[in-house]
């Protein structure tokens, strides 16, 4: 499936100094709004996706072509906007766009009989994975940002291990990549909750570009693994 490929890293482009303690409340504040502001284009995107499926001929090169070129075109516009009135539109437009490419994988698992089960069982388990790292991030007084280059190595490897099982298609590939990515997403989580509640993130776009991907890839790694190990036909 193309859209198993992420982009992973590429929102640690472009980071802030060191803020004070009252730009890190504020930064914290809008990046939480903004991150589930986020969440209903794609929702809206997803729904449309499986509803139309617009995306359903997007497989294996074609699909990964797709969603590689409309991810990091995106990403590169949130960057160039992150400090403008265009910032925000462009972040929801990309979200947006994740809940198509989202689509694919959501009209299979709702295909199963538990479908929907298995979709709320996957919201809950991100939600879930979410608010303890959230929790960690607030006491947790180490700096982490050491973290960094050992999650973007995992990411890399994971990234290419999937882009090769596009082309295999072998289900426990699937399941190992999917296990890894939510491994790898749910530090990096951590990771840039610390960095915002520490104060190396100083914009809120840049922050809530990095969550909504944490966050995006724990989800669908989760959806993946439960379609393909609970989903039922029967």
């Amino acid at each position: 499936m193309s859209d198993r490929i992420q982009t992973f890293g590429y929102a640690d482009a472009a980071r802030g100094g060191i803020a004070t303690p009252e730009q890190r409340n504020k930064v914290l504040r809008n990046t939480y709004f903004l991150l589930a502001l986020s969440l209903i284009p794609t929702i809206l995107g997803a729904w449309m996706g499986v509803a139309t499926g617009i995306t359903a001929s997007l497989s294996g090169g074609l699909g990964l072509v797709v969603f590689l070129a409309g991810a990091f075109g995106f990403m590169y516009a949130i960057e160039k906007t992150k400090n403008s009135a265009a910032g925000v539109p462009v972040l929801l437009a990309f979200t947006f766009f994740m809940g198509l490419m989202l689509s694919r994988m959501v009209a299979m698992v709702l295909g199963f009989k538990n479908g929907s089960e298995l979709v709320m069982t996957a919201m809950g388990g991100t939600a879930g994975v979410f608010f303890v790292m959230a929790s960690l991030a607030s006491v947790i007084k180490r700096d982490l940002s050491g973290m960094g280059k050992w999650l973007f190595v995992g990411a890399l490897v994971v990234m290419v291990g999937a882009i090769v099982n596009v082309f295999v298609g072998s289900s426990i590939g699937m399941l190992v990549i999917s296990t890894l990515v939510i491994g790898v997403f749910s530090l990096y989580m951590l990771y840039d909750l610390k960095r915002i509640i520490d104060g190396g993130e100083t914009n809120y776009i840049s922050a809530t570009l990095a969550l909504y991907l944490d966050i995006f890839n724990v989800f669908q790694g989760l959806l993946a693994i439960l379609g393909l190990t609970s989903g039922s036909n029967d």
